[in-house]
């Protein structure tokens, strides 16, 4: 199945890491000082990644990949697999907008509401 992913090229990646966050599904990791997908079937396509890079080192290319797969989080989906939830109030994204975040590894989302309490604490 041909489909857009993601392309990084090492010659102008500078290992800033900028394109990591973004990446909510995790397709993206850091290996020796570069930018690389990891799996081509948790990249989405979406290009989050691309718009930060201060290089200009990813691209989208389409080409043969396997089918994306959407990696569930824990208390990402309500019981009727209506979509996410923000982390602190459970609002769905029919209710507010929501933001993927990345930290420490992990992937969740967060509403606008809540966004600025989990920013500043």
């Amino acid at each position: 199945m041909k489909r857009s992913i993601v392309k990084i090229d090492e010659q102008l990646c500078n290992g800033c890491g900028a394109c990591i966050g973004p990446c909510v599904e995790g397709a993206l990791v850091l290996e020796n000082g570069k930018a690389r997908v990891i799996r081509e079937e948790f990249c989405d396509g979406a290009g989050m990644c691309m718009e930060l890079c201060p290089v200009g080192a990813l691209s989208l290319e389409e080409r043969e990949a396997p089918d994306f797969i959407r990696i569930e989080l824990p208390g990402q989906q309500d019981q009727t697999g209506a979509g996410e939830k923000c982390i602190l109030c459970g609002s769905g994204e029919d209710q507010r907008y929501l933001v993927a975040l990345r930290h420490r590894g992990q992937s969740s989302w967060c509403c606008t509401v809540c966004l600025p309490r989990l920013i500043h604490g």
